[in-house]
């Protein structure tokens, strides 16, 4: 269960899934027979085939995830997004009665469902297909699975298992200062724009998005 206060949750669907998509990187965790067991990997999402969508991505197949965990029980894919420190010197009110103290700031997607273990290599390329495409979009010259020679990518698929992630529940939280008054999210951005940091600069650009800047 993720401790989502009103003011922080985020319900737009349509939000959720560009923050997964911008996010890209799941921590998947599923239940084992010995507790919880964890990976990190990246994740795509489809509209099909479960009602609610779907996540594909793939493990190593030397990775007891796919074969240890419970699938009857519920998967959780967590995608982080942008985080970061906020000095409670930022705040306006500070040098007037120091009642602030330090907090952190992020936006963070849950997603829940059943996970299903793909085996079948045209299954996992097409994972692997999907995957590659994505990423390479940005590039000048985009490299396709295609580019390398159809006999070593059958063999590296040997090598990995194909996960769909059959999606029954996205809850999102985006803690952007909403709790704080106007004049407090502005120095929140602020401040974070003045550190030379990449992820400080990425959260200040969320707040500015969601109307938490000012």
């Amino acid at each position: 269960m993720l401790y989502n206060p009103p003011h922080f949750r985020e319900n737009d669907r349509a939000v959720l899934v560009a923050h997964i998509a911008r996010a890209a990187f799941a921590t998947l965790v599923t239940q084992g027979a010995d507790g919880p067991i964890v990976s990190h990997l990246p994740m795509l999402m489809r509209p099909d085939p479960a009602p609610g969508g779907a996540l594909i991505g793939h493990v190593a197949r030397a990775n007891p995830q796919w074969r240890a965990s419970d699938l009857e029980r519920p998967a959780l894919a967590i995608f982080m997004g942008p985080h970061a420190y906020v000095s409670p010197s930022w705040y306006p009110g500070k040098p007037e009665h120091g009642r602030v103290v330090p907090t952190w700031n992020y936006g963070v997607v849950h997603v829940t469902g059943r996970l299903v273990v793909l085996d079948d290599p045209d299954a996992v390329l097409d994972i692997v297909e999907r995957l590659t495409n994505v990423h390479e979009a940005g590039f000048e010259h985009p490299w396709k699975v295609s580019d390398a020679p159809a006999d070593f990518v059958r063999a590296q698929l040997k090598g990995i298992v194909g996960l769909r992630l059959e999606i029954t529940a996205i809850e999102g939280k985006m803690k952007l200062s909403q709790n704080r008054a106007a004049a407090d999210r502005a120095g929140v951005v602020a401040g974070l724009e003045s550190c030379d940091e990449p992820a400080s600069a990425a959260l200040a650009g969320a707040m500015r998005e969601t109307g938490s800047g000012g």
